[in-house]
């Protein structure tokens, strides 16, 4: 008998307090592989902590985090997670080629691609050498999405990646969702909406203090 492999992430009566106050949990849930996850909830609601517990930036307070069913250790799973959130995590000096660069040597890259490729699928063809910082807003957030594009990641934790994206970044980013879903990868996004995902109903996560 074939036995069902385990979530790729699974959490148990997690929790996260701020200054002995609870900002969301106990939290139960599971997330395979090929799946897409939407965090819902109110303003407050704890959904961006969520994520950066997730992306290891924040202590977990109680519960527990499982990863491939085994207890969730940052340094075996380095490079299988990736966290895109309001700061995008580019050097504003350096130009998205070699802010990718810089990316790849850390985490490696997807077979068949490479910066200037991730770069160009992204929309910002001719502007691979440009100063992050003289880019606008919706073009940084393409240069963020790029490294969606670049590196193996199984799961993307994406906090509002449609902010600052007009209709055809928007599309990009549901583009991207689907292309990764579909190859056996996972994501957990929060949104206000723009998602239009077309590879099967995405799971829902309620948030709750």
């Amino acid at each position: 008998m074939t036995v069902a492999p385990p979530p790729l992430l699974a959490a148990a009566s997690l929790s996260f307090l701020r200054q002995d106050e609870p900002v969301f949990g106990p939290l139960d849930f599971e997330l395979h592989a090929g799946q897409l996850a939407l965090v819902e909830g109110d303003n407050g609601s704890g959904k961006t902590t969520l994520l950066r517990v997730l992306a290891g930036l924040l202590h977990v307070d109680a519960g527990e985090l499982r990863w491939r069913g085994e207890p969730l250790r940052r340094d075996e799973c380095a490079g299988e997670i990736v966290f895109l959130g309001h700061q995008l995590g580019l050097k504003g000096d350096l130009s998205p080629r070699e802010n990718l660069r810089i990316a790849a040597g850390l985490h490696g890259t997807c077979e068949g691609t490479n910066p200037e490729r991730a770069l160009h699928d992204v929309g910002l063809a001719g502007y691979e050498d440009e100063p992050v910082r003289r880019l606008s807003a919706g073009q940084k957030k393409r240069a963020a999405l790029a490294r969606l594009r670049l590196v193996p990641a199984t799961l993307w934790l994406l906090d509002e990646p449609y902010a600052n994206l007009d209709r055809q970044g928007i599309a990009l980013v549901n583009r991207l969702l689907e292309g990764h879903v579909a190859a056996g990868g996972a994501a957990l996004v929060t949104s206000h909406g723009a998602v239009s995902f077309h590879g099967g109903e995405p799971r829902r996560i309620r948030m709750h203090a």
